[in-house]
């Protein structure tokens, strides 16, 4: 050996197979990449934002309540359809004298459903009774369907003593641990990453339980639907997400809110199956809560339905929706095309309903709304005392002295403050 060959470093013969590549022609090159599932191509293209466009809406009754196709039909039997009507209306019933009690300044806040009916009462019929479910603002149908009785609706918007809980929410922020039903709360789209984490709870419990979520196409411009949408198909968590497509988010409309076709064309995008259906036909909404239920348990995956509807109301009663649309649009889709009147067109048409029963029911309806009503009004508020319990085991000192001052404050003035309409 040379001196310079002592000086080469020591080199392993490579196997030739290593130095070999292997040969493809460029059509039979498939790609590796971990993250996607595609093939090459050669041509420039960006894809059209419109490559999922134009989903279809999914229907099953005409505006006339005539069944379309008889095979879509669910075959309900007439007291679960008399179930249906008369829960809408009810709701419908209570909206409006709750409503107009904020106006005369009995209540501070109220949210009503107009038009959206449908999409409560069709979805919460296709669920079991122990899915759990997180609304946003605007389900109390779902609640009322389950059984929830008018004076603690009625508790929860005054904030009485018979309130569940004791005053400390705005109205309509109802909860019911008994009905499987989570207490809303007012943060847009918060309850959507939540509602996976309780899904993915019941998947790894084998529960055989779904979680349904419901929220807003406004809502659905928010972070926490984004992440909510990915942990559910990530983790394949039998979930629901039911999204009632209103028109508006609060004051801004579709048309400035996205630019997609829609909530249903993002579903593909995270792996999620997702169907579009008519929101004011209360069969459609329940044929699809349906099936996409039993397929959520069964095979571990989340579902997203876009229920195409429209808000009739005001947002709330801090708005005046007036002044960003006309009265010529609302009148529309309140005479023409309302849930309502769809199904009871239905029930008319089937000879289980007339308009003797339609006006002994109204009649019916409003007696038991006003009776809780003033059963409401009646009633005492919480004590002042509950400001400061059911947060910590153990009251904690910072605390104590803010309870301390409070009862000092009301010894000294308590003669400039209603005190004589709260519970001692």
């Amino acid at each position: 050996m040379s001196e310079g060959d002592a000086l080469l470093p020591h080199l392993c013969p490579v196997p030739q197979r290593v130095l070999r590549q292997q040969q493809f022609t460029s059509l039979e090159e498939k790609p590796q990449f971990p993250g996607a599932s595609a093939d090459f191509v050669d041509k420039l293209d960006f894809i059209q934002p419109n490559v999922i466009s134009g989903i279809p809406i999914y229907r099953v009754m005409d505006r006339q309540g005539q069944i379309i196709n008889p095979d879509e039909d669910p075959q309900l039997s007439q007291e679960q359809v008399l179930k249906f009507y008369k829960t809408m209306t009810l709701l419908n019933t209570m909206d409006r004298i709750l409503y107009e009690s904020q106006r005369q300044g009995r209540i501070s806040f109220y949210m009503t459903n107009y038009g959206e009916e449908g999409t409560h009462v069709g979805s919460a019929a296709a669920l079991d009774d122990t899915d759990l479910v997180f609304g946003q603002y605007r389900e109390a149908g779902v609640l009322m369907y389950r059984g929830y009785p008018l004076d603690l609706f009625m508790a929860q918007c005054y904030g009485n003593t018979s309130d569940t809980g004791k005053g400390r929410q705005m109205p309509v922020h109802y909860g019911c641990r008994d009905r499987h039903f989570v207490t809303i709360s007012s943060p847009l789209a918060t309850q959507i990453p939540q509602a996976v984490g309780a899904a993915y709870a019941f998947k790894r419990d084998n529960a055989s339980r779904a979680v349904i979520c419901y929220f807003g196409e406004g809502a659905a411009s928010e972070g926490d639907a984004h992440a909510g949408f990915n942990f559910a198909a990530t983790l394949e968590c039998p979930i629901l997400f039911f999204c009632r497509n209103n028109g508006y988010a609060i004051s801004t409309p579709t048309s400035e809110q996205y630019r997609g076709d829609g909530i249903a064309a993002r579903g593909p995008g995270y792996g999620i199956m997702s169907i579009r259906v008519d929101g004011n036909d209360v069969f459609a909404v329940y044929n699809a809560t349906r099936e996409a239920r039993r397929r959520a348990i069964a095979e571990n995956q989340p579902f997203l339905i876009e229920a195409m509807t429209y808000r009739i109301g005001h947002h709330s009663t801090s708005d005046d929706s007036s002044a960003y649309r006309s009265v010529d649009e609302v009148n529309y889709w309140d005479k023409q095309d309302h849930p309502i009147s769809r199904l009871r067109h239905h029930m008319l048409g089937r000879g289980w309903w007339d308009e003797e029963q339609e006006k002994s029911w109204r009649k019916k309806s409003r007696k038991r709304v006003m009776e809780a009503f003033e059963q409401a009004e009646r009633k005492l508020k919480p004590s002042p005392q509950h400001l400061f319990s059911d947060v910590y085991c153990e009251m904690p000192p910072q605390l104590q002295k803010q309870q301390e001052a409070l009862a000092r404050h009301l010894r000294l003035y308590g003669e400039h403050y209603p005190l004589e309409h709260f519970e001692k």
